[in-house]
């Protein structure tokens, strides 16, 4: 059979994407780790979105769901490496997808991840903005609106996203050493005070799953890895990407797996595991930092409340950069204007495409002030779920776009990569789609609001299908390019 991938078959799109351009060609495993570890916000999502789980879900098991989750990530990972090394593209998903189910499914799984990653920046950005109004207020005792150091927040992102990547690679990394090391001596306080009744497995226990909601604690977990998959993305940026990718990729699964499992066991038994749904209920957004009051003193907390605005922001650069990357390659595909898919010729990025993202976001975030949404409630719990919705689908085509694949490409690789593993994948993927849509109300609070969230959702994945039957009817040569 032939190898579609080195042929420049159309359903390979664009080949290795940019290696007659000048971007930037330095990333390392380590830099690529940081970006999409800092893309997690260990801190941002520890002390924000696990409380916002335990209070939504009803349950205690969180750390049982991240556990989980690792092991189908590291299950779809087997098929999603294996297509890094044959489709060099650097849209990630919405190439793999292309690749192995053709052109009109795979701009569906395009406009799907824009949406679902523009829904991050703006959801999360809004946290920065709470958190640094929460910080001014406690400290300077001065009210500010929280949109106000949102879009303050946007300001400093365009200019990092509008440089060198490795600029955003070192603000990266230096934030998530500061945040990872400040959890690590709240874990260590918490186990070594023995918690609030005793050292327990009870949290990682399976019949901590008949507690609360299972679909809605899977979904915030899950919502924890998003962003891994830019490794990928930042295939055409990176050393030796056929290496580097797949390395990035495992290593990055297995470092936010373990960390969160651990960080968020010790968070439940630190609170108790029949007192802390109802503690995150009472106060979301001071649970994680009143036990490290407790456990570790006054002054970790305060340090903890500041970098809780660095996390967060962190988080939104990256996915700032995974958005510019998206559209980057889709101009490239022809899909969108061409103009995205310039280089910057100091910078060696795609800054035109980084200028379009932070309009788009700070658009978004001054239409969603105006309506008067609350910042946490709506902006952050809707938009993330909605994306993490959106993550998960995509995630679950890509696998079934491996086995498509290759079936079509040469017969060398074993089943297990190519079938075996990808099928459990997809299995395990339908089977969390189903449990966080019927649990969707839940997370909104009104059916009616689900429906909306929902399709919105499904509404982006119908709008690049119908691009896609657009272009093949009008312009066949451009749709033959994508």
């Amino acid at each position: 059979m032939t190898d579609l991938s080195k042929t420049g078959h159309p359903e390979a799109p664009g080949g290795e994407t940019g290696l007659d351009d000048p971007l930037h060609r330095g990333l390392g495993v380590s830099q690529i780790v940081f970006m999409v570890v800092a893309a997690a916000a260990p801190l941002g999502l520890v002390a924000g979105g696990v409380p916002l789980a335990f209070a939504v879900s009803g349950s205690p098991g969180m750390p049982l769901y991240f556990a989980l989750s690792t092991v189908l990530l590291l299950i779809f990972a087997v098929g999603f490496t294996l297509m890094a090394g044959r489709v060099r593209n650097a849209g990630a998903f919405y190439a793999y997808v292309q690749a192995g189910l053709g052109r009109i499914p795979g701009l569906s799984a395009a406009t799907l991840a824009l949406f679902s990653y523009t829904l991050l920046l703006v959801g999360v950005n809004a946290y920065v903005g709470v958190a640094t109004s929460n910080v001014v207020q406690r400290y300077a005792d001065v009210g500010s609106p929280w949109w106000a150091w949102a879009l303050v927040s946007l300001g400093v992102i365009a200019f990092l996203g509008y440089r060198d990547i490795e600029l955003s690679a070192k603000v990266l990394g230096a934030v998530l050493v500061l945040e990872s090391l400040l959890l690590l001596v709240l874990d260590l306080g918490i186990v070594g005070h023995g918690g609030a009744h005793g050292l327990t497995a009870e949290p990682v226990s399976p019949p901590i799953t008949g507690t609360g909601s299972l679909g809605l604690g899977v979904m915030f977990a899950l919502f924890g890895f998003i962003g891994f998959e830019a490794t990928a993305v930042f295939r055409n940026e990176a050393k030796d990407p056929d290496t580097t990718v797949p390395r990035a990729t495992y290593v990055a699964i297995l470092v936010i797996g373990a960390f969160y499992a651990f960080t968020v066991w010790a968070i439940v038994v630190g609170a108790g595991v029949d007192a802390v749904v109802g503690a995150a209920q009472a106060d979301p957004e001071g649970l994680v930092l009143t036990l490290t009051r407790s456990y570790v003193g006054s002054v970790w907390a305060d340090t903890m409340q500041v970098l809780l605005i660095t996390s967060q922001f962190a988080c939104v650069l990256a996915f700032h950069n995974v958005v510019t990357r998206y559209q980057f390659a889709l101009s490239r595909a022809g899909a969108l204007p061409g103009a995205l898919g310039v280089v910057h010729p100091l910078h060696r990025a795609p800054s035109a495409s980084s200028a379009v993202a932070s309009a788009v976001a700070f658009v978004t975030t001054l239409v969603v002030a105006g309506l008067g949404l609350d910042p946490i409630g709506d902006l952050y719990a809707w938009f993330s779920g909605a994306a993490t919705l959106g993550v998960v689908l995509l995630m679950a085509a890509t696998s079934l776009a491996v086995i498509g694949f290759f079936r079509r490409a040469d017969g060398r690789q074993p089943v297990w990569r190519t079938v075996v593993a990808p099928g459990v994948a997809f299995l395990g993927l339908a089977c969390v789609v189903c449990m966080m849509v019927a649990n969707f109300p839940l997370l909104v609070g009104t059916v009616t609001g689900a429906w909306v969230i929902g399709g919105l959702v499904a509404l982006s994945a119908v709008a690049g299908a119908v691009q896609a039957l657009v272009l093949r009817a009008r312009r066949p040569a451009a749709y033959e390019r994508l």
